[in-house]
């Protein structure tokens, strides 16, 4: 059968053929109404967009730098938090009544991890804070936003109080705490930990050091909860009077270019660097599940630009630190939050 087939028409046809077709045309022209503009999705997109922008407004303006160093201050000056002793379990106590006072109810969460000296009692306190209401469906389960800072202090340093190496980060996680329950995120659910045995007590490997951070990543896994983890925030040496904060290479790339933006809004882009390499820290064991993680540090902790002298010395203490540093990282940490797609 040949596929090119023409059909010929009489001659009377084509004029009749003609008009058909240009009434048809002219029919379809005329009934044929434009479907009507739908500005709805836009103006609520806007409305959404204002009242995000109003409520990281209200949170910002919820921190304090005076508080955040008072707190630092104070859980400092408890002294040495090794796991499994008194001190830790009091230090821990400390945290679930100021996490109480800041609006954001905490639970103490005993575990025991091998480590160098033999299986290891430790504790991680978890705050939550839950959606704003109403922005959640009904059965739908909240996404999930994750603040972490380690509590415990080096061992084997005399005098040791680990003013920004843990404070600092303990004092940023409460502040947190208190803008946040004050104005929730919708639609996500914050955890906010404060982390037990992030510190090696001889050399760091998978029975030593990062204790809190790999059973909370665990059991977030044994949960099934990884896949709703928007992101997770580390907060760590964050209280250096000189902030400039220096975030490892291994962490989310869409993470770290939230946190240049945040700190271009804060006019301090020009402090923000990627380190050199990766750094072993607490977001390593959720970053090693593909969760996007970010550790917002500063390593440069010292007498001087670019030195790290106060770094696990008797040195680290409340008066290296500085208000304006502290409510800094938290006002960073809330920008990214709240810039989280």
């Amino acid at each position: 059968m040949n596929s090119d087939r023409t059909t010929i028409l009489p001659s009377g046809e084509v004029p009749r053929l003609l008009a058909a077709i240009l009434l048809a045309t002219l029919c379809a022209c005329a009934c044929r109404r434009p479907a009507p503009p739908s500005p709805a999705p836009a103006a609520s997109g806007t409305a959404s967009a204002i009242a995000a922008a109003k409520t990281l407004a209200a949170a910002l303006d919820a921190v304090s730098g005076d508080r955040a160093l008072a707190n630092a201050t104070a859980f400092a000056d408890l002294g040495p938090k090794l796991p499994g002793t008194p001190e830790s379990a009091a230090a821990a106590d400390w945290l679930l009544a100021r996490f109480a006072e800041a609006g954001a109810p905490a639970e103490a969460v005993p575990f025991t991890d091998p480590a160098p000296s033999g299986p290891q009692s430790f504790r991680n306190v978890v705050a939550t804070i839950p959606p704003a209401p109403g922005s959640v469906p009904d059965g739908a389960l909240p996404n999930l936003l994750l603040f972490a800072a380690h509590y415990d202090t080096k061992s084997g340093i005399p005098g040791f109080l680990g003013a920004n190496d843990s404070a600092s980060g303990v004092a940023v996680l409460l502040e947190l705490a208190r803008a946040l329950a004050a104005h929730p995120l919708p639609g996500t659910e914050i955890r906010l930990a404060c982390l037990d045995g992030e510190e090696c007590a001889v050399q760091y490997g998978p029975r030593d050091g990062l204790h809190g951070s790999r059973r909370w990543a665990a059991d977030l896994e044994a949960s099934g909860d990884l896949p709703r983890i928007r992101a997770f925030i580390l907060l760590d040496m964050v209280g250096d009077a000189d902030l400039t904060p220096t975030l490892p290479r291994n962490c989310a790339p869409a993470l770290l270019h939230l946190a240049f933006e945040a700190a271009r809004a804060e006019g301090i882009r020009n402090r923000v660097s990627l380190f050199p390499g990766p750094v072993l820290d607490d977001h390593v064991p959720f970053h090693d599940r593909g969760v996007p993680a970010l550790d917002l540090i500063d390593f440069q902790y010292g007498s001087a630009p670019g030195l790290n002298d106060y770094w696990h010395t008797p040195a680290d203490t409340p008066d290296k630190l500085s208000a304006a540093s502290l409510a800094l990282a938290a006002r960073l940490a809330l920008r990214i939050a709240f810039s989280l797609p």
